[in-house]
């Protein structure tokens, strides 16, 4: 390495007049090239890449709790604009999708009296409110009768896509990502589906109906389909866990990701899958070490919905 290869680009002032909008933004933080800024300059160019390449299979994974929040509509979508091709996700995502659809979650404190919610019968997500009409009740209330038609139509096995596009589908709601998902054909895997209220919901329906069945080694089968066919693979991972793990996984069998890009709060000294760099991944096979790839490190709530519109594309005039 030589030091003229190092210094080839100036570090410039951000110009607040050049920074009209979103894009323009980062474009000025990539010039401004400090710290996490420059990281978020970075994933955004490698965001517009993969939602720009027909040839790239772009994976989106994500834990649940962002769709308590208004995140929902960044990840919706993505899924609506079809810029993603398959989604990993948690059961939580659905819980919160198809109860938002019935009922609203509310504004609240991190620093509320939890004894005290717990007696009105609210549960806090963060700063964001929960009652449980607005949750468990609406969904024994809504999925039980889902599930009894799906039984009634003569459906005894499902996979996790399956079921979710059966349920998204029946919302009629155009703010369900998953209504989206099953209209534009996007497939969404969830490997952990009985952890949480929607599994719940599954597992009370198999107490009076035993030949139903959730038939997971479908969904694994088309996973496997789908990362043998890419020519290339992107990663959008927002969180670590069973998502992200699962994304780099099926991944590491066709050589690893072409791009990647990691929005995580966790620390990286812990060991964990959600505090591993996506270099942590090169070492495994589950990222190509010629990929483009960026980790960075803040809340996906605050940097997701400046990403995405800084790298959705521009309608031509």
């Amino acid at each position: 390495m030589r030091k003229g290869d190092l210094l080839r680009r100036k570090v410039e002032d951000i110009d607040l007049d050049r920074a009209r909008d979103v894009a323009a933004l980062v474009a000025e933080m990539d010039r401004g090239g400090g710290f996490t800024a420059k990281k978020i300059a970075e994933g955004v160019g490698i965001l517009r890449t993969i939602f720009r390449r027909a040839a790239c299979t772009t994976f989106l994974s994500f834990p649940a709790a962002l769709m308590a929040t208004g995140v929902r509509g960044v990840l919706r979508g993505l899924v609506e604009r079809r810029l993603v091709d398959v989604i990993v996700t948690t059961c939580g995502t659905a819980d919160h999708d198809l109860a938002r659809v019935w009922r609203p979650y509310y504004h609240g404190d991190f620093e509320l009296d939890d004894v005290e919610l717990h007696r009105l019968g609210v549960n806090r997500l963060g700063n964001v409110l929960v009652p449980n009409e607005s949750y468990g009740l609406v969904l024994e209330e809504k999925v039980q009768p889902m599930l009894r038609a799906l039984w009634e139509s003569g459906r005894r096995s499902l996979s996790t896509k399956e079921l979710l596009w059966e349920l998204g589908r029946r919302t009629g709601s155009r703010a369900s990502l998953l209504w989206w998902a099953w209209k534009n054909r996007i497939p969404v895997y969830v490997p952990a589906i009985f952890d949480g209220a929607v599994g719940y919901q599954l597992w009370s329906f198999w107490q009076d109906h035993k030949a139903f069945g959730i038939d997971q080694f479908r969904d694994e089968a088309e996973l496997a389909d789908i990362v043998f066919r890419a020519k290339e693979a992107g990663a959008l991972m927002i969180g670590g866990g069973v998502s992200k793990h699962h994304t780099i996984w099926w991944n590491q069998f066709r050589g690893g990701l072409d791009y990647a890009v990691y929005i995580t709060t966790a620390p990286e000294w812990d060991g964990s899958l959600s505090g591993a760099r996506v270099r942590e991944g090169i070492s495994w096979g589950k990222v190509k070490p010629t990929a483009k790839q960026v980790t960075i490190e803040g809340d996906a709530s605050a940097l997701l919905p400046m990403m995405v519109a800084a790298a959705l594309p521009r309608k031509r005039r």
